[in-house]
């Protein structure tokens, strides 16, 4: 166990290092942010929202009584949403997930989309995972799940997860860094979101699926998990969603100028950023599942290199292939598996 956890240290370290230089060849994401109540409203479980003085920086608590959350006061057909987060820093927090997304499921219940980025907790000593996932038009039965070891400790600092969104692609960033791009295609239809959504912040008990399927649960004695955010965007149209169902092309305008912009153009050097991280970070991909899905998606771009690196259960082989350096005559340790994580 001692030299599994050496390994992931190591190598979270290396690709921490990776991260850092993608990030610094990228030009930075430079968006306004707004207070709490210029933009957002709570959600549930209010005595465990706390607000810092100046209404910029908002936590989220999960205690044994409840979970919390707040949501954007208006909704959005397309735009950029993004915050810099803080996950919980306790050394336990198997069950616990910390939840930043776009959805419309408290209007359009049946036909909802939905844009997530899910932070997994975990137990001691293995490190954070962010999921990433599309629905559109009610496909709950299809869900395009990513998963990525985060290589820095989310926990220690705050670091800046966003989310682009237009009638063209959505693309995630991780401190302005995309992770992921899913380009709208025919073959999608009603599977790529297109109708207005709000913006989630929460902190839930996820015990019965968050950390090896329900193994680990979460464990009260060490809560509350306190996940703080900051740094909150939102740059969008607000519209009414039954009006924009009624034919309004009241963004047009908004949809061409943030698509025209920087954000959404994927310059070779945000292409280059993309393919490292997902490289040394990536360890599920529904595209490489073929145990659920035997049918391939249409945007899935399948390279057929990278597809060797997956089982077929979408799972990388080994999510460490590096050996930690040992002493002369020592025993290197075994590479950390995938199904370890």
């Amino acid at each position: 166990m001692a030299g599994r956890l050496l390994v992931a240290t190591a190598v979270v370290a290396a690709a921490a290092a990776a991260a850092v230089g993608a990030a610094a060849a990228l030009q930075a994401i430079n968006v306004t942010t707004v207070a709490f109540e210029e933009g957002y409203t709570p959600l549930f479980g209010f005595d465990n929202i706390l607000r810092s003085a100046d209404d910029r920086t908002v936590s989220l608590l999960l205690d044994r009584s409840t979970g919390s959350g707040f949501i954007s006061s208006s909704m959005y057909q397309h735009g950029f949403f993004s915050a810099s987060i803080k996950l919980p820093s306790l050394d336990y927090t198997a069950g616990v997930v910390v939840a930043f997304y776009t959805s419309n499921g408290d209007v359009f219940e049946k036909r909802h989309d939905e844009l997530d980025f899910e932070f997994l907790g975990n137990i001691r000593g293995k490190p954070w995972r962010v999921q990433t996932n599309v629905y559109g038009n009610g496909s709950v039965s299809r869900g395009r799940e990513e998963r990525y070891l985060l290589p820095f400790d989310p926990t220690t600092e705050f670091h800046r997860y966003s989310i682009l969104w237009t009638r063209a692609a959505i693309v995630f960033f991780v401190d302005d860094v995309p992770v992921r791009e899913v380009r709208r295609s025919p073959a999608m239809s009603g599977d790529f979101p297109s109708k207005p959504m709000s913006l989630y912040a929460t902190v839930w008990d996820a015990s019965t699926w968050a950390t090896s399927g329900g193994r680990y649960r979460v464990n009260y004695r060490y809560g509350p998990f306190v996940a703080s955010f900051t740094d909150l965007a939102l740059l969008g149209c607000r519209v009414d969603p039954i009006q924009m169902l009624a034919g309004s092309d009241a963004c047009a305008a908004a949809e061409d100028a943030l698509l025209a912009s920087d954000l959404a153009v994927m310059t070779l050097e945000k292409q280059q950023a993309m393919r490292r991280f997902r490289e040394q970070n990536m360890v599920y991909s529904y595209c490489y599942d073929t145990v659920r899905y035997p049918a391939p998606f249409p945007e899935c771009d399948v390279v057929e290199s990278e597809r060797r690196r997956f089982k077929g259960s979408g799972h990388l082989r080994l999510a460490f292939r590096r050996r930690r350096r040992t002493r002369p005559g020592s025993r290197p340790a075994r590479p950390t598996r995938a199904a370890d994580m």
